[in-house]
């Protein structure tokens, strides 16, 4: 019998939802949902808000475990975050598992939003069977994964695969991580709105499908600055393949496309042919799937 897995995906805009049924290497999606995160509501109303959906998801769905996926840094002992650089309030020291533990009744594992999405990519999504995969998010912010031979990579302090904070621009723009220029501060969804003068990332996107010069310009930029980011990822780590998701992403081939042309001019050491560049094949809740999957695998 099949045990029940809950997973959410904590962003700025939304909390997505997704059950899953599996165990081990067998999983299946038996649902997938979508709520406004209300973040200007700061710490308390966000995990009100998170209580309210896995309390309903719960008892819809009889979950066993909870996977909670979480857009930055947390200390992974006490589960009090760390670094939330895109989400209003004061969030430093706020002891958010314990909070939701207490109020679900049950045992919550904590990821990054991004390892998440590398989770679910590289085991069950367009990584699967890849020896080696690089994954990137790009939407509110610019988050990243690295999966080496079926296991999360994270380095000797936990947080390796932030391809969103590389620097690409020496004393560039100031990143919500504290340092200054790096592939997020250049090409997250406020960035590229600004630098199109359009109110969102979509009407970004049809304008440039119409021909708009502003706002292929913009996009033309993003992809140039996040090519030198997966240029970096590309010659340090020789992945199979790299998986491209977020809100930004599903605008489709007309990113992908500047995105693979700028890294393939960047890399020389690798024939061309064999970079491969994909979209996510779970789309925008495939961070919950591997919040979901975190919380019965324990990566």
């Amino acid at each position: 019998m099949s045990t029940i897995h809950l997973g959410l995906d904590l962003g700025g805009t939304n909390i997505k939802v997704a059950v899953l049924a599996g165990d081990g290497d067998e999983f299946h999606i038996v649902s997938t949902d979508s709520v406004d995160t209300e973040a200007a509501e700061g710490p308390e109303g966000v995990t009100m808000n998170l209580v309210r959906v896995g309390t309903s998801a719960i008892a819809d769905s009889d979950a066993s475990t909870l996977g909670l996926g979480v857009p930055g840094h947390f200390d992974r002992d006490t589960g009090r975050i760390l670094l939330f650089p895109n989400l209003p309030g004061q969030w430093n020291g706020f002891p958010l598992r314990d909070r939701i533990v207490q109020a679900l009744g049950v045992d919550t594992w904590m990821i990054n939003d991004a390892r998440a999405f590398t989770l679910a990519e590289g085991l069950l999504g367009a990584g699967k069977g890849c020896h080696t995969v690089a994954c990137v998010t790009l939407g509110t912010g610019v988050g990243g994964g690295l999966m080496i031979e079926g296991r999360l990579h994270r380095g000797a302090f936990g947080v390796a695969g932030e391809i969103g904070h590389q620097t690409v621009v020496a004393d560039g723009p100031l990143c919500g991580c504290g340092n200054r220029g790096c592939v997020e501060a250049m090409v997250r969804a406020d960035v590229l709105t600004s630098n199109a003068g359009r109110p969102t990332a979509s009407s970004v996107f049809e304008g440039a499908r119409e021909g708009d010069d502003r706002c292929l310009a913009a996009v033309s930029q993003m992809a140039d600055f996040l090519g030198i980011g997966l240029a970096n990822v590309v010659t340090l780590f020789g992945p199979d393949r790299i998986v491209v998701g977020g809100g930004i992403a599903e605008a489709g081939e007309l990113v992908l496309g500047p995105i693979r042309d700028a890294v393939r001019r960047r890399v020389t050491l690798v024939p061309t042919e064999n970079i491969e560049i994909v979209p996510a094949h779970f789309g925008r809740f495939a961070g919950a799937v591997g919040a979901a999957l975190a919380g019965a695998l324990r990566p």
